[in-house]
């Protein structure tokens, strides 16, 4: 029997766009509180490529692990769950995409912000692009703008280039879908235009054993938006049982 003692297998987090382990910080300390085995990565190094990106976090990785991705970090772990199957014992996909790049207005758009961080700093990087991730009554919370702030400051104008790069080149992983039989979660913020419902919608529709969860009150950044909720949805997919096989 697979995954038998939910508590016992690895859960890897992965960070997305110019985040590190910080964007987890509140899931990290609440389920290893659980009894779970919790693993935020940090980063991503130098790699500039999706495929690089999960061949380094496969470098350190158990045997078998369940894993969970924000953002672009659910792309990252739709290469991990497309080189090594089998070693995918969950898969969470938060506030992610499935999408290739729609247009040349996606790459005009963020190479427009890396020519603002290169001419003006990354502050002005920043200030133009984060807002927009954390729904507005949520800019509010106290410290939480700051934390993202610096956070993504010590991530630096080489790490966005290099994953606006990688998004830029993503490949296809739609097809993918369909083959993922693990218990899956598909979770997004109810106001994130980045990621929005609907498209998370899709994706849970065509994967066979996935949960919605659409989390009120939040944008882009949910897990730092709504904590508690983003936790207990976690909580909730590592207790999910897996289907027998038809």
């Amino acid at each position: 029997m697979r995954d038998s003692d939910h508590s016992a297998t690895p859960l890897l987090l992965l960070p997305g766009l110019i985040c590190d382990a910080r964007i987890w910080a509140p899931q990290a300390e609440a389920l290893r509180a659980l009894g779970h085995d919790v693993h935020a990565i940090e980063g991503y190094g130098e790699s500039d490529t999706f495929g690089a990106m999960a061949e380094l976090v496969l470098r350190t990785a158990p045997d078998r692990f369940a894993l969970a991705g924000h953002s672009m970090g659910g792309r990252v772990a739709f290469e991990i769950f497309r080189r090594v199957p089998e070693r995918v014992e969950r898969l969470a996909l938060i506030s992610t995409g499935v999408h290739l790049p729609r247009s040349e207005k996606e790459a005009e758009g963020r190479f427009e912000l890396l020519k603002r961080g290169v001419e003006q700093g990354m502050d002005a990087l920043i200030d133009a692009w984060l807002p927009p991730m954390v729904w507005e009554p949520n800019r509010l919370i106290p410290g939480l703008m700051d934390r993202l702030t610096q956070m993504c400051a010590d991530m630096g104008i080489d790490t966005y280039e290099r994953q606006i790069r990688a998004l830029l080149a993503r490949p296809e992983v739609e097809s993918l879908l369909p083959t993922i039989a693990c218990p899956a979660l598909v979770a997004t913020g109810r106001h994130d235009s980045w990621a929005p419902p609907a498209q998370h919608e899709g994706i849970a529709a065509a994967i066979p054993n996935a949960r919605l969860e659409i989390i009120a009150e939040a944008g882009h950044m949910v897990p730092v938006e709504r904590p508690q909720a983003v936790t207990d949805a976690l909580a909730s997919w590592l207790n999910m049982p897996w289907r027998a096989a038809n």
